[in-house]
């Protein structure tokens, strides 16, 4: 079977140089972006039910824009001031330049690692340990990640800032797809809650990540391409070998 059209359940990349745009044009195929998942606020009354004090911490950890967007909404709304001493780890660049947007950008107190991988950002926060790290997190948490920062046993708390729901689809929203990549569990779960009487046949299922290939094979579903490898560390990587392969199996 020939893949034409793809759906990634992310949002659509905010420059044309994402390797998406290369692959759809390289197989000939159609890659739509649609979210499965939408992110919805926690008020400042829930978040007190937690009983956190942001000031009794000295970093930040941020392991998406979600989580910058929603602690300085949390802060403004309490009517916190945050110190110039906080320090910020990301697990990402693209996440760590965001934080542009509240902070001055400054080398000693936004860190981040070079490769986007959680365990690098770990052994740069082991460099820190007399921190008192807050991590910044959704109602959804990704046991992954979790995992990773608790064998590290990093001195932190848990922050519930927002919370990622299903973003269901319309009545008469088309979706017609050859192949489908999931990066959540969540995304999994909606996927079902749209479509109850979904049926697999054909229909490729891709994934990044252990938790969302757990979530897909206990749902019963197929899984055909799951990511990260040792070959291909990140879903591009893997879609583009995927891809590859079935081009070749086409033609013969």
């Amino acid at each position: 079977m020939k893949i034409k059209r793809i759906l990634v359940s992310q949002p659509k990349p905010t420059t044309e140089k994402s390797p998406y745009f290369d692959m759809s044009e390289r197989y000939n195929v159609k890659i739509d972006f649609r979210q499965f998942l939408k992110v919805e606020p926690i008020s400042a009354k829930d978040f007190r039910t937690q009983k956190i004090t942001i000031l009794d911490y000295t970093a930040i950890i941020f392991n998406a824009r979600h989580g910058v967007d929603h602690f300085f909404r949390l802060c403004e709304e309490m009517r916190i001031t945050i110190p110039e001493t906080m320090k910020y780890f990301c697990v990402t660049e693209t996440v760590a330049v965001y934080l542009q947007r509240y902070i001055h950008f400054r080398k000693r107190k936004v860190f981040y690692g070079a490769t986007g991988k959680l365990t690098e950002l770990v052994t740069i926060m082991n460099k820190h340990p007399e921190e008192k790290y807050l991590f910044v997190t959704s109602d959804v948490q990704n046991e992954e990640t979790l995992s990773v920062l608790e064998k590290a046993k990093i001195n932190l708390s848990k922050a519930v800032m927002y919370k990622t729901v299903s973003n269901d689809f319309e009545p008469g929203e088309e979706f017609n797809y050859d192949m489908l990549l999931f990066f959540s569990p969540v995304g999994v779960k909606s996927l079902l809650k749209n479509f109850p009487d979904f049926v697999q046949g054909d229909i490729q299922i891709g994934c990044f990540g252990a938790t969302p290939a757990q979530a897909i094979r206990d749902a019963g579903l197929r899984l055909d391409l799951e990511a990260p490898t040792p070959t291909a560390p990140s879903m591009t990587m893997a879609l583009d070998q995927f891809l590859k392969e079935q081009t070749k199996k086409s033609k013969k």
